[in-house]
């Protein structure tokens, strides 16, 4: 039994993720934590406690879990790999969940592939939590997948979709249904999931805010704005070629290539179907895919 769970600290409570996963913590009732490194310039709401810690010190780590009941990891995937140390005092510490940084694409089912090799930090470090909890029943995880950020994707352009000049990126058909996430949903998730200990103990749960498709969300925005949107068509196999010859040569950036590749290719068949989306398991239900566009487009 995972017992009730009401002390988190959040790793990377300050990054995109992170900052929607203190709000939605607070607003679910649990008593937050933010770590930061110890030269971190961060600040946090005045119901937040923070503290400094070296994440690679397990000693430093485990005094500052004392008292703690779960620790969510947010950090960048170009932190993960380091997140042993933590993994270690946690269990020091007597922390009962560690739910580690695998929000995105699901990594148990990337082995043999050019993405996973970027994201085998991510993979190791749950295969050794996985491991620890085995040694440590007490000590359990749970694992989210939450396929692409899509609120932080449309702000940010990486969902191919530009509402400045109208234009969009269609990669194939762009008929590939998608698993998509909102940022502030996975802060919902995790908070049911924490809120939920026995149910969710020891698990590697997919989740989707909904499974759109690129013609979608041009059918929308256009719908939106009373436009045709100029539409350039692209190759995801171009893309793959593009990653490849970029992870040749140490460039990790090849990510974002070998990703449009892994999701939006016909017959990727990647998105999550309702019967296997885990937000149903915690009592939530999907979110509606044309609010958000539209919120973006007025933002």
């Amino acid at each position: 039994m995972a017992g009730s769970i009401k002390n988190v600290v959040v790793v990377g409570a300050s990054g995109n993720l992170g900052k929607e996963v203190v709000q939605e913590l607070l607003k679910a009732g649990f008593n937050v934590t933010a770590f930061t490194r110890e030269d971190s310039t961060a600040t946090f709401p005045p119901n937040v406690s923070s503290k400094k810690v070296n994440y690679q010190s397990v000693e430093s780590l485990t005094s500052a879990l004392e008292g703690q009941d779960a620790v969510v990891s947010t950090i960048a995937t170009v932190a993960i790999a380091g997140q042993t140390p933590l993994v270690d005092a946690a269990i020091a510490a007597k922390v009962k969940r560690f739910i580690p940084s695998e929000f995105g694409i699901n990594t148990r089912i990337v082995s043999n592939t050019a993405i996973g090799n970027i994201l085998q930090g991510k993979t190791k470090t749950l295969d050794y939590i996985i491991e620890k909890s085995k040694e440590n029943p007490s000590f359990t995880w749970t694992g989210i997948s939450t396929g692409i950020f899509f609120d932080w994707g449309l702000r940010f352009g990486t969902v191919g979709f530009n509402k400045d000049a109208k234009t969009a990126v269609i990669y194939d058909s762009g008929n590939e249904p998608v698993q998509a996430s909102n940022l502030p949903f996975i802060g919902r998730v995790i908070a049911s999931v924490l809120s939920q200990p026995d149910k969710t103990a020891n698990q590697y749960l997919t989740i989707a805010s909904f499974n759109p498709t690129q013609n979608q969300i041009l059918e929308i925005v256009e719908a939106e704005t009373g436009e045709k949107w100029k539409v350039e068509h692209a190759s995801t196999a171009e893309q793959e070629t593009i990653g490849l010859e970029k992870l040749s040569k140490g460039d990790y950036s090849a990510f974002s290539n070998l990703l449009r590749r892994r999701i939006y290719a016909d017959g990727a068949n990647l998105a999550v179907k309702k019967e296997d989306n885990a937000i149903f398991l915690l009592g939530l239900e999907e979110e509606d895919l044309a609010a958000t566009v539209k919120e973006w487009l007025r933002s």
